[in-house]
């Protein structure tokens, strides 16, 4: 059960994050001061640049992939071609290099050195070339605006909106940066690591611009926590399951330790007539406790493992979902420590039982 539960929760987890962007922080300078349900446009305003970009993914310690956008609508052409193709035009940093297709990714050289190239989303290039074959648009000079750039690679992304050309974000004059501000986007591999980069982000902006900076940092933190309070709603129920299981496995120990005491009674008589005292009583029957608890998890470990494998093939026909069992190191450590725990809880009574026993009566029972 604790296996399913893991594997049920992980599965949420990805699917929420992928589907709402739970996982997604935005930074976003703010041109406005709203004041008395007004807003009044700045003289100045900071700006998101390179440096800075660097700075903010230093200072996150938590795992996460970060980009840094600016993002404008242009026609776009070959060169020596005049037909125009609407594309977003987008200085980047930090594309993702396993949505590569054809080519290469932008390398810290064409960062560093401001090179003109440019990756192509793969929609965008089927335009260019006017066929499926992608990979012959790597090498083509195109015309953005008054950027002349030569493509490179293409790619295909989860986050682009439609054909976009995508060049090093260091290309961009102070100029253009003031009339589109950039836009830092933050996606936490953790759902719950989300609050945390956003504090850390803030410090970082706070370290940079000053305490009254003009970045928003928006997140979905309010349908985080409701997520993760369904996480939890979900764990104490399932929990609850597995608890009153573990009630009645511990009731059935105590029953066969009761028999067993009352079948040794003799014994237990003998023992203490040569000497046991009542410590050693308690102690012979909570080892056999813990003995029998521990071997009876076993043995449900084993048979729990097989039918969890058994039941993931038909939960996966039944909701054509990618979901998997989660067998952990944590979930085999809960599972045996809370056998000794049972053993030793449900053992007790059937043990104090036994070692109040008196040994001339003990000795006598038939």
């Amino acid at each position: 059960i604790l296996s399913l539960i893991d594997g049920m929760e992980q599965y949420a987890k990805d699917q929420i994050s992928s589907t709402t962007s739970l996982n997604r922080i935005s930074v976003n300078s703010d041109p406005f001061i709203h004041k008395d349900g007004m807003s009044i446009r700045k003289d100045s305003v900071s700006i998101l640049k390179f440096s800075n970009y660097e700075k903010l993914r230093s200072g996150m310690t938590y795992p996460a992939f970060s980009f840094l956008v600016h993002r404008q609508p242009k026609e776009i052409s070959l060169k020596g071609d005049s037909a125009k193709i609407a594309s977003y035009v987008t200085g980047i940093v930090g594309l993702r290099p396993d949505s590569l297709i054809a080519g290469r990714d932008f390398t810290s050289e064409d960062l560093s050195k401001k090179t003109a190239v440019a990756i192509a989303t793969e929609s965008l290039a089927k335009a260019i070339v006017k066929n499926d074959k992608v990979q012959e648009v790597v090498g083509k000079e195109i015309q953005a605006g008054n950027r002349k750039l030569t493509i490179v690679g293409v790619i295909n992304v989860k986050y682009s909106q439609g054909p976009e050309l995508f060049f090093p974000f260091t290309l961009l004059d102070e100029a253009e940066l003031k009339t589109t501000l950039p836009v830092l986007l933050v996606e936490s591999e953790n759902i719950e690591n989300v609050s945390k980069l956003k504090g850390e982000i803030e410090t970082t902006l706070t370290k940079e611009f000053g305490a009254k900076h003009d970045f928003k940092i928006t997140t979905n933190e309010f349908r985080v926590k409701q997520a993760e309070q369904g996480f939890f709603i979900f764990r104490v129920i399932m929990g609850l399951i597995v608890g009153i299981s573990v009630v009645v496995g511990g009731i059935g120990v105590m029953n066969v330790l009761l028999i067993s005491v009352t079948e040794r009674t003799t014994e237990i008589g003998i023992r203490k007539a040569v000497g046991a005292n009542r410590r050693d009583i308690i102690l012979l029957f909570l080892s056999e406790s813990i003995t029998v608890s521990a071997f009876g998890s076993l043995i449900g470990l084993i048979f729990g493992t097989l039918f969890t494998m058994a039941a993931i093939p038909i939960v996966k026909a039944l909701t054509k979902a990618p979901f998997q069992a989660a067998y952990t190191l944590n979930t085999f450590l809960i599972i045996g420590i809370l056998a000794v725990i049972v053993g030793i809880i449900f053992g007790t009574y059937p043990a104090v039982r036994a070692s109040r026993l008196d040994p001339v009566d003990a000795i006598r029972h038939e």
